[in-house]
């Protein structure tokens, strides 16, 4: 418990009569019972009186309610820890964070464990988990020594006060410049004396079935016929250019971070002033690979660590770099809350029939939907098709797959491996390959589920799932499109999407 909540405690037993060293001594040993669900301590009192009080829990603020009340010679100090939000994260731990691929491969993908502990945290298969991330600490000590700043200085954030450093590693995004900041380098710069050199990038994204898509390339020059069109010499005008045109700005601030800005232009901020312009540090979510039946406590992730280099650095994702490479297994604490899903959810009748696409880290909710349907043990049918690069080395929890198999829980399994063969597959050309059967399993009532990369992957699928319609049930284009898009999708419900 944190130490914020002390002086309310002790005010708070002290109202009841009781005793207030008692109180902090037992939180301190972490002595407590769990009477119906709830945390307990023994304190003799008669009475029962119940407040909000402010404290800290890790890493972020909070408001809790404390009740005390006398039963039976007991007085039990409750804490209501049913709130816990991304306002206030319970404060978990990883257990368990290994790699799935296989040896040669070109991705990093694992699989997560945080131990739920004694939060009374819940949740269903659908659902995602908000992570609370941290800033590297040489991105947040390049940044200080980049502009000038003095790590133990003392800024209010969003949490408080507290030294810069800790509020650049824990409360403020670092590791992509926002637009609010561009915006403002044109009360900051000086032209004086000053020469940038200009440098445009082009950048392109490529679909890779089974994981979504990913930025390729990197620093490849611009057609030369397009420099003059930036005018690079002059700052004041650079900055002009950037902030004129929506797509410029994207362009500029894509993979850019406060220290490549910095470097680009001859400019000075305090630190205050830094941290009014920067955004709060946002949770990510994740779609959560497990079922809290199959795996009581704990919560399982299937994660891509985002990792790349651009501008002479190193990068990566900011919350996928944290747990893989900062988080201290069994020790570190991590704010999470649950997101629950309001759609994307397994029918009620365990005799319906499920289509199931998740190219991979898309596998995650599936995972969770087998696990669930397992232990349901109902007599609807589950039909998955996953795919990646190769089946050598992104064949996540194959051995899983193949039990499910073996054990007749999973009817059918279609592999879509892009790279094993000289011609590209993907989920998108399995499916029609398979449309016959799909669309049977439509006609049956099945329902079709579809997690990944929405920009491409998704695109695709749903364009195949057109076109099976046409194919299979005779249908034309419009009336296709609207089978999908209306019947299926809006009024049914019986396609679902869990895409980003």
């Amino acid at each position: 418990m944190s130490a914020g909540l002390m002086p309310a405690i002790r005010k708070l037993a002290n109202a009841v009569g009781g005793q207030s060293t008692m109180i902090c001594r037992s939180i301190a040993r972490n002595e407590w019972s769990r009477p119906e669900g709830k945390k307990a301590l023994p304190l003799p009192s008669n009475s029962t009186r119940t407040m909000e009080v402010g404290g800290t829990s890790g890493l972020r603020h909070h408001r809790t309610n404390i009740h005390l009340s006398g039963q039976g010679g007991r007085c039990y100090l409750v804490f209501n820890m049913a709130n816990w939000s991304a306002k206030n994260p319970y404060m978990s731990k990883i257990t368990e964070c290994y790699i799935l691929n296989g040896e040669g491969s070109k991705k990093e993908t694992r699989h997560i464990v945080f131990d739920l502990g004694d939060s009374g945290l819940d949740y269903k298969v659908g659902d995602a988990l908000g992570v609370f991330g941290e800033n590297p600490e040489s991105t947040v000590d390049l940044l200080i020594e980049t502009a000038g700043w003095d790590k133990d200085q003392l800024v209010t954030t969003q949490n408080g006060k507290k030294r810069l450093r800790d509020a650049l590693k824990k409360d403020v995004e670092i590791h992509r410049v926002n637009k609010k900041y561009v915006n403002s380098l044109s009360q900051k710069i000086s032209t004086d004396g000053m020469r940038i050199t200009v440098k445009l990038i082009e950048r392109y994204r490529e679909s890779v079935a089974g994981n979504g898509s990913a930025w390729m390339g990197g620093d490849t020059p611009l057609e030369a016929e397009l420099l003059p069109s930036i005018p690079g010499d002059d700052p004041t005008g650079r900055v002009e250019s950037i902030t004129a045109d929506g797509k410029a700005m994207e362009d500029y601030i894509w993979s850019r971070d406060y220290i490549d800005v910095l470097r680009d232009f001859d400019v000075s901020y305090t630190a205050e002033e830094f941290i009014e312009l920067a955004d709060r540090l946002k949770p990510r979510l994740y779609s959560i690979a497990s079922s809290h039946d199959a795996h009581p406590g704990f919560v399982e992730l299937t994660v891509a660590i985002v990792r790349y280099s651009h501008h002479g650095r190193d990068r990566g994702g900011l919350c996928t770099v944290y747990m893989a490479d900062e988080v201290e297994i069994n020790k570190s604490d991590v704010g999470v809350f649950m997101s629950p899903t309001k759609s994307f959810v397994l029918p009620a009748d365990t005799s319906t029939d499920i289509i199931m696409v998740g190219p991979g880290t898309g596998i995650a909710p599936f995972r969770a939907f087998m696990e669930q349907r397992v232990h349901d043990g109902g007599t609807g049918k589950n039909w998955l098709f996953f795919g990646d690069q190769s089946e050598k080395t992104e064949f996540y929890y194959k051995d899983t797959i193949e039990d499910w198999m073996d054990e007749g829980n999973l009817y059918r399994f279609t592999t879509a491996w892009s790279r094993d063969q000289e011609e590209k597959i993907y989920v998108q050309h399995r499916l029609k390959e398979h449309g016959a059967e799909v669309w049977e399993w439509f006609e049956r009532g099945a329902y079709f589920y579809i997690c990944g990369d929405k920009t491409y992957m998704a695109k695709d699928v749903h364009r195949a799932l057109i076109e099976i319609a046409m194919e299979h049930g005779g249908m034309s284009l419009d009336d296709a499109t609207f089978f999908i898009e209306k019947t299926m999708m809006r009024e049914e419900k019986r396609y679902l999407r869990d895409v980003y």
